[in-house]
Formats: structure tokens, sequence, C-alpha cells
């Protein structure tokens, strides 16, 4: 189907903000909840749309969830004893043809002050106000390096991207936001001084990176979302709810590549996804040695334990017996979870809470296995696509600059937005959970245009105005690269009204 013809049946039907907001990938599986620096939230690739920029491509891995800004002294640093992955599969195989992977260092510098004719090692991260790439106030230098592995992201071939400014192959991490007062020149000047423009082996044109925190960007209700969906799902969609995600923060690794690096002529389609994964074997040591990572030993081979394409999947698709073993797989193997796409739960659940709300009846649900597992026809998916979850970004469709955005991506008439790839303004709760009840049957019509194996009758709640009330705009974000923006200040320390009380 051509792309005019996508556009055109978009608006045939306006698909209101629809959601029982869930946080994306917070938190979603057994496992992962004990391990939060390697627990991915979010991820989102996109067409760069700030100016001059149109011939990359933006992807975003965000961890760490749920960062009160206040949390110091450690504030979140990433784990230096894991492997943080992007994959990039440019050929539809299910299979990652290029992989960056970061690794991380903490390396204490042992700060101390005079006490009483003693050197004593000071307790916190910083021990005055900081400015530049790693001052001498700063206790703890977090640095990472980037290899590129073409191939089989354990066997293929290893090279470092580096700095394109002098060729290091370390970069420095911005510590987070502290406060006010430690960073007197203010926090967005710092942290861009850590925006890295780098040489890509095999690429002609150079990209960029940073690797730091940042205001959460996903909005959600997600108490009351988990409080048995203890909202008004007819309600408003803009200001009904309160975003309960708008005070965190979170720690994004970043990188804008250029298109021809990461596309092949072939075909522009390209999917992509990101891990973790931690060594097989971990021993506490009972003697630390000086650096900050020393108190456990890690041996084994790469075990993966967070797995973050398509947002929602393993939050609302997956079984809960099931969620660390999606965590721990590959697209490649996603047949075994087959089932909860082809028969899912969670449109059931929605029916018994808010009979009104019917779910589809066409099984197996074609309509699901499309969007999530293959991409839309003329739109985001591969020429010879294997079935697999992860995101998945045409990149011939120019991007949609900031303020023509609509939240609503395609279904809107926004060809440059989710599920063509994910832009973080876009409402992929609002639209994840309106396509898990039908609304791809109601949009496809009987004729099922997006050729996705239903029609209308299949789905008489595919197009109810469901919403958690809960909305932002580009307008929320930056307009440049990393787009996401500043994080909160660690000294926010929001007090309730007067009266607060809970029930």
């Amino acid at each position: 189907m051509k792309l005019s013809s996508i556009a055109s049946a978009a608006l045939l039907l306006t698909l209101g903000a629809a959601s029982v907001a869930f946080a994306s990938s917070h938190r979603e599986g057994p496992y992962i909840t004990s391990q939060p620096k390697v627990d991915g939230t979010d991820f989102y690739m996109f067409r760069s749309y700030e100016p001059g920029r149109q011939g990359f491509v933006t992807m975003l891995a965000n961890y760490q969830p749920f960062q009160d800004p206040q949390g110091g002294p450690n504030f979140y640093m990433f784990d230096p004893n894991a492997l943080y992955e992007i994959h990039v599969d440019n050929n539809g195989d299910a299979v990652e043809d290029m992989t960056f992977q970061f690794r991380f260092n903490n390396a204490s510098k042992d700060g101390a002050l005079a006490v009483g004719g003693k050197q004593t090692k000071i307790p916190l991260i910083n021990s005055g106000p900081i400015s530049g790439v790693n001052p001498a106030t700063l206790n703890v230098r977090e640095t990472f390096t980037i290899d590129l592995v073409r191939g089989n992201r354990r066997g293929g071939a290893r090279t470092s991207v580096t700095n394109a400014a002098g060729g290091s192959a370390t970069f420095d991490k911005p510590v987070d936001n502290i406060g006010e007062k430690v960073f007197p020149g203010g926090y967005a000047a710092y942290a861009n001084q850590h925006i890295y423009n780098v040489a890509i082996p095999g690429c002609a044109t150079p990209g960029k990176v940073f690797v730091g925190q940042r205001k959460e960007p996903f909005y959600i209700a997600v108490g009351k979302t988990f409080d048995l969906f203890n909202l008004n799902p007819l309600g408003p969609e803009v200001g009904g709810n309160n975003n309960d995600l708008e005070a965190k923060n979170v720690s994004s690794i970043a990188m804008e590549l250029p298109i021809d690096c990461v596309a092949t002529s072939a075909d522009p389609v390209i999917g992509a996804f990101t891990t973790a994964s931690l060594r097989q074997a971990r021993l506490v040591n009972g003697a630390p040695g000086t650096g900050l990572a020393k108190a456990t030993k890690e041996g084994g081979a790469w075990t993966q334990v967070s797995r973050v394409g398509m947002p929602l999947v393993n939050e609302v698709v997956i079984g809960l017996a099931d969620k660390d073993k999606f965590n721990a797989s590959r697209p490649s193997g996603d047949g075994q979870f087959i089932d909860y796409v082809t028969n899912p739960a969670l449109p059931a659940l929605i029916e018994s809470l808010f009979p009104s709300a019917k779910a589809p009846t066409n099984f197996p649900r074609t309509d699901l296995v499309t969007v999530f597992l293959k991409g839309l026809e003329g739109v985001n998916q591969p020429k010879n696509v294997v079935a697999s979850e992860m995101l998945r970004l045409n990149t011939s469709i120019a991007a949609t600059p900031a303020a023509s955005q609509n939240a609503l991506g395609v279904p809107g008439g926004d060809l440059a937005g989710f599920p063509n790839g994910r832009r973080p303004a876009d409402d992929v709760v609002d639209l994840s959970l309106r396509v898990a009840m039908g609304a791809l049957c109601a949009l496809t019509g009987t004729a099922d245009t997006l050729k996705v194996g239903c029609k209308p009758s299949d789905a008489p709640a595919g197009g109810l105005p469901l919403t958690d009330g809960v909305r932002k705009t580009a307008a929320n974000y930056g307009t440049a690269f990393p787009y996401l923006t500043t994080p909160i200040t660690g000294n926010f320390n929001p007090a309730p009204a007067a009266g607060t009380t809970y029930p």
C-alpha cells in the first residue's frame, strides 16, 4: 500500500488518544526489579528532526527507571559490570547486523580533606562546584567506551567508535544533576560538553553520542492504571490525569547515526532494539579494592537480562511467568511467545473491567502480528521480514518538524511517527492499547487496505476514544540531539499541598 493511501486511510478514522497507561518497560519483569541499573525502560528511534540533520537517525536507549532526583550521594551511575547494547537489523531477518556495545568504568579519585592533621577521604561524589569535563572537584570519574560489532553480537568483527576530535576511544559521562549550587554555570551547559562527534568504522560521515541523565520522557498515569484501571477511559484526552513520571529522571544512551551507515540500498527499513547483559557468575568480594566496582568479581559468558524494542510488549503482552524469559531472548526466537500476540489477555482484561469496550474476536490476531512483529506493509515492513519483535523505521520517510508532529503518529496522519519508529512525544501508550482493542481492524476497512487480516466488525471497540488523560507534545522536548530535556535538579523537593490526606 502506498504511503499516501495510508495517510488517507488514517484520516478516515481519528484515533482519539487511547490508553489505560502502563510504564513502557519500567520494572516489568520479576528478575529485573532486582537489577535497576540494567533495567531498560524505553527505546526510541526516529529520523532526526533537528534542522540540518535530515540525513541521520536518532536512537535513544533509556535505563534505570523511577529515578528520584534527590538520589545521592552516589546518584545513578551505569553498571561497570554490565554490557549495554543497541542492535540494528537492516535486512529484516530478525538477526542483528550491527551492534553498538557500551561498557562503563567508575573510578574513584579518593578525594580527601585535611582533618586534624590527617587526610580523610570525603564521603561525597563531589567536593565543590563542577564545571567542564572531569574537573578536580568531581570525586568519581565515570567513563565509557563504544565498540561496533558487525554480524553476530558475540562473534562478529569488532572495532572501536572513537572521538572525531582527537581519536580517543574513551568518553566522559556527565555526573547527574546534583543541584544548582554544584553547577553554577547551569547543568545544561555542563552536560552539553559531553555531546561527542564520533567516527564510526565503515561509515563515511561522523555521528553523535551522548550518555547521561535526562528528564524522564515517558508520560503515563501509572498509579491509576495498576489500581485496576481506576480512571475514566472515555474521559478527556489531555489533563484528565497526572503524569506520574513527571518528577522522575532516567539514564539515557543516545546515538545519532548517518542513515547510509545503518540502512542498506536494498531496503530503507531498519529494525532495532536495546539489551543489557550481565556475566553468568558474581562473587561478592568482602575486601573491595580501590575502585568503585571492586566489591564484586564477575565471570562467565554474557547473559542478557533486559530487552526493549517496541514499547509495552513485555509490559502488557507477555504473561507474567514468561517476562524474564522474554528479557533474556533474542528476536529470532520470538516464535515461542506467539500465543501472547495471537491470543492476547489484555483485551479480555479490559472488557472485564469496562464491559462496553468489547474485545476483538478475530483469532488468531493477525493485526497484532503485523504491527508488533512485522511492521505495516508500505510503511515500516522490511521487504523480507521475519516475524520478530523490534522497533522498525522506514528511513526513506522524511522527518516531521517538531511543530507539526502529531502525537498519534501514523494513525493521526503523521507517517514519521509511531509505529514507524518512535519519537519522544508519540503517545505510544494510547496507541498500543487502542491497537490491542482492534483499532487496526477498524482503520483497515472492509477491504482490509492495511492488510492486517481483520475487518471493522471484528473489533466493535476499535473506534472508541479510550484515553488515560495524559499527553505531551513535541513542545515538551528538545528540538536538537539528544532531544530529551535537562534532568530535574537534585534539590527538587515538592511539598504536598496543605491539608493533603491519603486514603
